[in-house]
């Protein structure tokens, strides 16, 4: 299966020490393959296929990372929430996504997440590594996530 989906994607995930919890709902063939996923890997995800809005409150809220690998997305609010909250994006170059979250910049330390070119699992690997170096230096992070949140309140 191509895109940013499937089975050897989250085998990545897991092997780069990541936890990922899912809500929400979509396509049939990505509840399967994410339902799988969480089985085989039950202390690293969690898929919650249901509306909540309360509970994706306290996700946005304690999280470090927003994955949002859109395909096409033309405005998109959940990468906005998540910099309100000072969770980082992490998403596709596509419609409202590129216009709302500005790429980090390691040269220069400006910018509010990160963002990927292709829809492929290879480039949203890259960007996921590219975002746990900066993860790893917390001074660099809590200046991303204070210039997400700068950004979320000055679109308001």
């Amino acid at each position: 299966m191509g895109g940013v989906y499937g089975e050897d994607l989250m085998a990545k995930y897991v092997a780069m020490g990541m936890r990922m919890i899912i809500l929400g709902t979509g396509e049939e063939k990505y509840h399967l393959i994410l339902t799988d996923a969480a089985k085989r890997y039950p202390d690293q995800m969690r898929i919650l296929l249901r509306y909540d809005d309360e509970l994706a409150k306290s996700i946005y809220a304690g999280c470090d990372m927003f994955l949002m690998p859109s395909r096409y997305e033309p405005c998109g609010l959940g990468q906005m929430i998540a910099l309100r909250y000072g969770t980082v994006p992490i998403v596709r170059k596509t419609g409202g996504l590129t216009d709302t979250v500005m790429n980090y910049n390691t040269n220069t330390g400006r910018g509010t997440g990160f963002v990927f070119d292709d829809y492929t699992a290879g480039a949203l690997v890259d960007c996921l590594h590219r975002a746990r170096e900066i993860f790893r230096d917390a001074r660099k992070w809590k200046r991303l996530m204070q210039a997400g949140m700068v950004a979320a309140q000055q679109a308001m």
